[in-house]
């Protein structure tokens, strides 16, 4: 009895120390959260996230937009931006990915060890010779610079991750469409992509996110309010030569935040999945 009693009490512990630790963690998120509903007086001289006084007048202004531009033209650029990126990612970096794990050619080993490579290679060390080579080709101020690239492979860890999913799927599965009169293609097509949902829910769901979030490349890339997206859209809140709208700029935050919200929860399941199965298959 004393024994199951010290065992619930530990289990309680654990739990309280859990629930301690991702409040923690959760905090700055509600501090936004509950920020979105104060006064702008009131914002920076209260720590506590719960408003001591409601102010929903913050997401209607936020709504309205700013310089003539109301917050839904920036959603709406950002969704366009985010699914040609998505798309792009999917089909070219799963072709790649199914060229080095199952076709054999020339120099696949050194082509899939330079691939690697690129990875380790920051971003910045490329900005100013991809910059200049948009400009010559006059994409700059639009979204080609931002969702070209995604159409042509250009996100090695996305390849990586497939090629370790798909080197886990028999290869008897190849050899039998094969024997049925399938080539690569449509092995591709009809055998590979259906098995291989998991990986491309993943590669979906980082893509969407890492470009919905990417404020440096759009703010490279794009200089006309009106093309502006979510990031773009919440610096205009911000002015630092006069009065700034902390208010309506942490509303609009948290309106941002519902769609990743909405395609985590939704593909929670295959994404878990992915994950783990291109881990442990290689």
């Amino acid at each position: 009895m004393i024994g199951q009693r010290n065992s619930a009490a530990w289990i309680a512990m654990k739990h309280i120390l859990i629930s301690g630790i991702a409040f923690v963690m959760l905090y700055p998120v509600l501090w936004m959260l509950g920020s979105s509903f104060k006064p702008g007086h009131m914002i920076f001289s209260e720590t506590w996230f719960w408003p001591q006084e409601w102010n929903f007048q913050n997401y209607m202004n936020g709504w309205t937009g700013i310089q003539g531009n109301p917050f839904s033209r920036f959603l709406t650029n950002s969704i366009v931006l985010s699914l040609g990126a998505v798309l792009g990612n999917v089909v070219s970096c799963s072709m790649a990915a199914y060229a080095f794990a199952r076709l054999d050619f020339r120099f696949k080993a050194i082509c899939f060890g330079l691939m690697l490579m690129t990875i380790m290679l920051p971003h910045h060390v490329t900005l100013i010779p991809q910059y200049i080579l948009f400009n010559h080709l006059e994409w700059v101020n639009t979204y080609l610079p931002l969702v070209v690239p995604k159409w042509l492979a250009t996100d090695a860890f996305f390849i990586f991750l497939m090629v370790q999913f798909f080197r886990g799927l028999p290869k008897e599965l190849d050899e039998a469409a094969t024997i049925d009169g399938c080539g690569p293609v449509r092995i591709y097509t009809k055998v590979i992509i259906p098995l291989a949902f998991p990986a491309l829910v993943t590669t979906m769901i980082f893509t969407f996110l890492w470009t919905w979030d990417d404020f440096f490349s759009q703010l490279i890339y794009l200089s006309d309010v009106s093309k502006y997206t979510v990031p773009l859209g919440l610096r205009l809140f911000l002015d630092s030569s006069s009065q700034s709208d902390w208010g309506p700029m942490f509303a609009m935050s948290v309106l941002s935040l519902v769609p990743c919200f909405i395609v985590f929860i939704v593909c929670q399941k295959y994404f878990v999945e992915g994950i783990a199965t291109s881990g442990l298959k290689g």
